[in-house]
């Protein structure tokens, strides 16, 4: 249940300009390597991934946004009145969410429903990463998406792996990769429609979504919360990779064998440990997208930051 008034919070401009700063000190650990690989013409399998799947740029998680009800006091916050969605209040400058256009506030709604079902879904833990090997099964070395890469097995011991148990995988959007011998192989057939349907916290792409989900919302989204949802990705993004048929251990990075009892084990460990992590951050979520679905709430001014 939505609250009927929300508390609107001034920050005094050399606050809110620390709080920008920090934001912006902590995402150049990731975005300035990034740029930097692009600049030589270098690309990596493992942190491109999120700039380039998701396709938001690197300056755009830069940019430093408080999120609703909050209102950034001084003149530099005149600065952001170059965004449409921010407007001139009492004492300050503070997103509008009444500039919501329509279109996003009904995805906005899609959002917030998926992510509360996801909530409340049980988790399971029984794909054991299969879905990054099905994206190359029956492929020829040539086909295979990352091929400036091995990988750890032949074609063929690749294949064996892959029959020998079964893909349990219920995200979309990794299914929509798999090959098409791959496909009737999976015991579940997600599709673009039944998102919400399937769509389970123990599944590492949902959890590494969450950036996607805050990202499409922007500069409504907390940057905090935008660059906690980062953060987790990245991390999930190196399993994701460890656990793949590629070997990356030239990066650092050592296989988790998922071919065998040991290394199935060490993954579901790993699933588990960002399941939890994901429930946090995707309440945020869905606190923020509730507040931005009733724009016409009255707010109270307090001087609390």
């Amino acid at each position: 249940m939505v609250a009927s008034s929300v508390t609107a919070a001034f920050l005094a401009e050399p606050d809110w300009l620390a709080r920008r700063r920090g934001h912006e000190e902590r995402v150049l650990v990731w975005t300035a390597p990034h740029q930097a690989r692009r600049g030589r013409g270098e690309k990596h399998p493992v942190h491109d991934f999120l700039f380039d799947y998701y396709r938001f740029r690197p300056s755009w998680l830069q940019r430093w946004h408080p999120g609703p009800d909050v209102v950034l006091q001084g003149e530099r916050a005149q600065e952001y009145l170059r965004w449409p969605e921010y407007h001139a209040v009492e004492g300050g400058v503070a997103l509008n969410p009444a500039s919501l256009e329509p279109r996003r506030h009904e995805s906005l709604a899609w959002m917030v429903n998926l992510l509360r079902l996801t909530i409340e879904r049980p988790p399971q833990f029984a794909c054991y990463g299969l879905h990054e090997w099905a994206m190359v099964y029956r492929q020829t070395p040539e086909q295979v998406r990352h091929n400036a890469w091995p990988l750890r097995f032949s074609p063929d011991e690749l294949a064996r792996v892959v029959e020998a148990q079964p893909i349990r995988c219920s995200h979309f959007d990794a299914f929509r990769f798999f090959t098409e011998p791959a496909r009737p192989l999976n015991k579940l057939q997600p599709t673009r429609l039944a998102v919400p349907q399937f769509e389970q916290r123990g599944c590492l792409h949902a959890n590494m979504d969450l950036y996607k989900w805050a990202f499409k919302f922007s500069p409504f989204t907390p940057s905090e919360l935008m660059a906690d949802c980062f953060a987790l990705a990245r991390d999930i993004r190196e399993i994701d990779m460890r656990a793949s048929p590629y070997d990356l251990r030239q990066l650092g990075y050592a296989p988790i064998a998922i071919e065998t009892p040991d290394g199935r084990a060490e993954y579901e460990v790993h699933q588990r440990s960002f399941a939890e992590r994901s429930q946090p951050l995707r309440a945020r979520l869905v606190a923020c997208g509730e507040r931005l679905l009733m724009p016409d709430a009255p707010a109270r001014i307090s001087q609390a930051d």
